[in-house]
């Protein structure tokens, strides 16, 4: 069973059923009904919640276990979410399909990192949005969940290198308060960060 999965195999949710507040502070740029993929959605939440929103949401994840038990919050709630099984180190959405990325608290490290990132942006279609929170490597001072390896933890200007190709519409870091689930929970130093395809 890999990390995953094993995480995702205990009763309740990690994370939460709730939303990201970051995503739903900056849902307003979305286009109604738009097609949006969300990498590392883990459980669903917030692929569930952007589906309840009227988008049409592929949530892609490494994890079975994950997926499974998205889909079963996507029953709950009455929405249809499309479901993919895949590893963010060779996965690559289709070329320019996509209105909307969402990367929340996805980490991964250095040797993959930047090509994944580029294949998802490279996913958007002129004008598509990537809306992204991550730990800033200033979250190793608290203890409100993310990895404890600092090079898999992002900073502005890391990002700012990794999605060149898109045009920033708003890169921040600092302090914020957590409470998605018990795996964030206080005190977080994350990094913002959202960009548009050139259209």
């Amino acid at each position: 069973m890999n990390f995953w999965d094993h995480n995702f195999s205990v009763a309740g949710f990690k994370y939460g059923t709730a939303p990201n507040a970051f995503l739903v502070e900056q849902a307003h740029r979305l286009i109604p009904g738009c097609d949006v993929l969300v990498p590392g959605d883990g459980e669903g939440r917030n692929g569930v919640w952007l589906a309840q929103q009227g988008h049409h949401v592929t949530a892609m994840d490494g994890s079975a276990v994950g997926l499974q038990k998205a889909q079963a919050l996507a029953a709950e709630r009455g929405v249809t979410l499309h479901t993919v099984l895949g590893d963010l180190a060779d996965w690559a959405p289709a070329p320019a399909r996509l209105d909307a990325v969402v990367l929340t608290f996805v980490h991964l490290p250095p040797s993959i990192r930047a090509a994944a990132h580029q294949r998802l942006a490279a996913g958007l279609r002129p004008g598509g949005l990537l809306i992204l929170e991550s730990f800033h490597p200033q979250q190793l001072q608290h203890t409100s969940g993310g990895p404890k390896d600092a090079a898999m933890l992002y900073t502005p200007a890391l990002l700012r290198e990794d999605f060149a190709g898109l045009d920033e519409l708003l890169c921040w870091h600092g302090e914020v308060t957590l409470d998605e689930g018990p795996g964030h929970q206080g005190l977080a130093h994350v990094t913002r960060f959202v960009a548009r395809a050139n259209p």
